[in-house]
């Protein structure tokens, strides 16, 4: 019984020790903010009106894209420099495959390209005026052969009207003039070949196979692109389906890649609901793992076609995502509830989202407390409020406040209960609140 005693007073004189601190830090507080000269801020009315009531729902956050980047040739990894959890940017290698056959190859098709290429240009300059003097020079000495054998055909014809000579030496006369005329046509023709250069038809011949050069040195040149197996957009990397050393087929998966700088959460919205639902329409987001932290998410997808036992619609939203030290707050396949402004229209207090101070146990707001005298200044007091749906730069509250009651909006950051405020004279009016002023 003594014991009991003695500890139920050891009890009752720490709790009036801890009354009596938090009496004196009350007390530093509002000595600490008489001290102090009155913070300037703009403020905003409290607005009531009638919106449609939210509904929760509960989803899945899912990567803005996700890809299996896979290899479009086979080969064996002899780099592979990137870990799971690693950032990537857009066309960093993931994965480089052996290349000396390729490159071995792609020598070879240039050095077939470059033959070709010197083919063409030869035919396109034409003949050499070297090439053109010597075809000349056969011409005519071959025209200066055939006038010699016409003019001793001629001589020995002579001969054998005055049976001078014998009928084979006049044969063997003929014979060598005919093949003398020969001669000379043929290093005629070849000189006004000369002169002429090639025919268009061979020149074509010789740049269609300039092209199929090209084109083969070309092919070896993505297929050494391919073997460089790279990242299709920024990310980030959640699993690896190879390593340094392994051969890897054609159509093998290599690493797995999501984009995270937008997340999507993935609900299902049942049929009563989805009506009331439109396209880009703004609405708020909590991730059950980020604590005092609420998201503005945008309705991005409605799909319109509903399972048919649930009866209910695949709908997506798209919240911008936020980093810490360089790594993602919202992450794929973590937990998020979205409320809605799909339920009946109930009457709601609205304050703009930057009323809200946010990081604490609950989200708050600083309502204006009035001096007690015209002199006397204004003084702002801590109002916790819950959350409701989104409309446009305006979020629904629920807290002790009253419709009209003047809200800090601009200059909340560093306020504190019953600290002085000087009220701004011209306070910006939220877009949405203008359509009830109107």
């Amino acid at each position: 019984m003594r014991l009991a005693v003695a500890l139920g007073a050891g009890d009752i004189k720490q709790r009036f020790m801890r009354i009596a601190a938090a009496l004196m830090a009350a007390c530093q507080s509002q000595a600490t903010a008489q001290e102090r000269p009155p913070s300037p801020v703009a403020v905003t009315a409290v607005i009531e009106r009638k919106i449609a009531a939210g509904q929760t729902i509960v989803g899945t956050v899912e990567p803005l894209r996700r890809s299996i980047v896979g290899t479009a040739v086979a080969g064996r990894v002899i780099e592979f420099p990137v870990n799971e959890g690693d950032k990537v940017k857009k066309d960093q290698p993931l994965a480089q495959l052996r290349l000396d056959a390729l490159q071995i190859q792609r020598a070879a098709a240039v050095g077939d390209l470059e033959f070709r290429k010197q083919e063409l240009a030869e035919m396109i300059n034409g003949s050499r005026p070297e090439e053109i003097e010597q075809a000349k020079a056969k011409a005519q000495g071959a025209k200066a052969l055939m006038d010699y054998r016409q003019y001793r055909l001629k001589r020995f014809r002579e001969l054998m009207e005055r049976k001078a000579t014998s009928t084979d030496e006049l044969q063997d006369a003929a014979s060598a003039s005919d093949q003398a005329l020969a001669l000379y046509l043929e290093a005629h023709k070849a000189y006004e070949l000369v002169l002429a250069g090639p025919r268009q038809e061979k020149v074509r011949q010789a740049e269609a196979q300039v092209e199929v050069s090209d084109e083969e040195v070309n092919r070896i040149d993505d297929l050494i692109r391919k073997h460089t197996i790279v990242s299709p957009f920024d990310g980030y990397v959640v699993a690896e389906h190879t390593e340094v050393g392994q051969w890897i087929s054609q159509a093998d998966p290599v690493v797995e890649i999501v984009e995270v700088d937008q997340v999507e959460i993935a609900i299902s919205l049942l049929e009563d609901y989805v009506a009331n639902l439109r396209i880009d329409q703004e609405v708020r987001v909590e991730i059950g793992a980020i604590k005092q932290r609420t998201f503005a998410g945008k309705v991005a997808l409605i799909v319109p076609q509903a399972d048919v036992k649930s009866r209910s619609f695949p709908v997506k939203i798209r919240v911008e995502n936020q980093f810490v030290d360089g790594l993602p707050m919202i992450k794929p396949g973590m937990l998020a509830r979205v409320t809605l402004p799909v339920g009946a229209p109930a009457s709601a207090l609205m304050v703009p989202k930057d009323a809200l101070v946010l990081g604490g146990p609950s989200p708050v707001v600083y309502a204006v407390v009035p001096g007690k005298d015209k002199n006397g200044p204004s003084t702002v007091r801590l109002v916790p409020v819950q959350l409701g749906v989104v409309d446009e730069d305006l979020i629904q509250v629920k807290g002790e406040l009253q419709p009209g009651e003047q809200v800090v909006h601009q200059g909340n950051e560093r306020l504190f209960p019953g600290q002085p405020v000087a009220i701004l004279p011209s306070a910006p009016v939220a877009k949405a609140a203008m359509k009830d002023e109107g």
